[in-house]
């Protein structure tokens, strides 16, 4: 029988077991502090720093919520990183994408300091997962990581399949699974939108992580039977539903899952687990800035 990784459990988990480092660091003196700066008016944008927020409150980290004008210059945004990169208070920022035209999210993301950048899209914290000594591993990535140990899926010596090739995803995916390190050793494909005959690579996969963006384009017929499908995607399409539409994931889910051995569901899979583990990279930030040895998940 198929099991549904609960990504809403794995989290949960996740957060009570940061509990003791959270205290590690009271005792020391210290809060983590984790700063969001949101300079936009996209509904999303507002409700997911929301959400974070909320995260943080739960565990017991304290929340800065910084807005800006999504019309203010490009320089607000800039001087407000460096008066956060300056405050000791603070442990990690995090800037919600996207931000708006005029500013480069680029040089966004290279004005943080590296030891704040929580979100692990800094270079310097890129090259560093490249080279195998990850400061923080990116969110989504490592809360994948963590849902495939959940369901006791061995990944070495495994075939991957990476579907997709971003920056946040598809790209730290693939090199923490070709690590070589717990939740790594896999032989690792990370395919695209150029990509010949993409069912081919994913039917030869024990694992498959669907990341594209693109609304249920793996089906069933694209997975090996007993394969372990993570998909990372979240799409609004078009629904006879009271709002109109409904989220779907990359993976039509229910052929996927009358193959696979294991599959995340959307929502309530690899969502909560983002979220999850950027409270691990705050509460591991104000360790490694404070000099405490904090007892991690």
């Amino acid at each position: 029988m198929t099991e549904i990784i609960d990504g809403n459990a794995v989290a949960q988990s996740i957060r009570d077991d940061l509990a003791t480092a959270i205290d590690q660091l009271a005792d020391a003196g210290h809060t983590p502090t984790l700063a969001t700066v949101l300079m936009s008016d996209d509904p999303a944008s507002e409700t997911y720093v929301s959400m974070k927020q909320s995260d943080c409150e739960e565990v017991g980290i304290e929340a800065l919520d910084i807005e800006i004008d999504p019309a203010a210059d490009a320089g607000e945004l800039y001087d407000t990183v460096a008066d956060l990169n300056d405050d000791d208070a603070v442990n990690g920022i995090l800037v919600q994408m996207p931000v708006p035209d005029h500013v480069s999210d680029r040089q966004v993301l290279r004005a943080i300091d590296p030891e704040k950048d929580v979100d692990g899209f800094h270079p310097e914290n890129v090259g560093r997962l490249v080279a195998g000594d990850a400061r923080y591993k990116p969110c989504t990535p490592h809360g994948i990581q963590k849902l495939v140990e959940s369901a006791g899926v061995e990944t070495e010596g495994k075939d991957a399949v990476v579907v997709g090739r971003s920056d946040i995803v598809g790209k730290p995916m693939a090199n923490l699974l070709i690590q070589k390190a717990p939740g790594g050793n896999a032989t690792t494909t990370v395919c695209h939108s150029r990509t010949d005959d993409l069912a081919e690579k994913t039917r030869n996969a024990d694992i498959v992580v669907a990341a594209a963006g693109v609304p249920e384009m793996i089906d069933g017929d694209m997975i090996a039977e007993g394969a372990t499908v993570i998909d990372v995607g979240i799409n609004r399409v078009e629904a006879d539903t009271e709002k109109g539409y409904e989220l779907v994931g990359d993976v039509d889910f229910e052929s996927a899952k009358a193959q696979a051995g294991a599959i995340t569901p959307v929502p309530g899979g690899v969502g909560p687990m983002t979220r999850a583990m950027l409270l691990y990279n705050t509460v591991k930030a104000a360790g490694l800035q404070h000099d405490v040895d904090v007892d991690l998940p």
